[in-house]
């Protein structure tokens, strides 16, 4: 679990971070950040719902899981507007000539792949060495994952200067 890291909860905040900020500003030449009043309640806990979508408004969300010293899964969830955009901008068009769901469907596939290869390979730095599975999308409204009891589960909120929003959920346990 992540508070049984000895990654202290500043760096492995400041590892979340710097994996989505990174791959956005290589990848896309767009800063985003990490919303730091958003990402817990008044207790100082998780915050547990996605409310980055209005009722009825698609999310794409690509999914990843690791495995090895550390197991787990990660979601970045974010509204098919920005995933359209973010596909646009990734492969040179126009966003109303990205018609294809599979294209975008590509797209947020590889952007997750780079996210969450760049997370890992801060975590292999820290002694958490895992391997990354395979990318797969899921697409929905008003729906939320939920997570195993064993795992430990931190929700981390960006945003863009143009008011877009991307949430990193991760869901983690000791592996192996």
């Amino acid at each position: 679990m992540i508070s049984e890291l000895p990654i202290e909860t500043e760096r492995f905040n400041l590892i979340v971070a710097n994996a989505v900020s990174s791959v956005f500003q290589t990848m896309l030449s767009r800063h985003i950040e990490l919303d730091t009043t958003s990402s817990h309640d008044a207790n100082g806990a998780p915050v547990r719902h996605i409310p980055i979508t209005e009722s009825g408004q698609q999310l794409v969300v690509g999914n990843i899981g690791f495995v090895g010293k550390l197991t787990g899964m990660v979601y970045l969830y974010m509204t098919y507007p920005f995933a359209i955009n973010i596909a646009s901008e990734m492969l040179g068009m126009d966003p109303h000539e990205v018609e294809e769901d599979e294209m975008v469907n590509d797209v947020i596939g590889e952007l997750s792949n780079m996210i969450v290869g760049h997370f890992k390979n801060q975590l292999d730095e820290h002694g958490y060495g895992c391997r990354l599975t395979i990318p797969s999308i899921l697409r929905g409204s008003n729906f939320e994952v939920e997570p195993v009891r064993s795992a430990s589960r931190q929700v981390y909120y960006f945003s863009t200067p143009d008011d877009q929003h991307l949430i990193f959920d991760l869901l983690m346990q000791p592996g192996d």
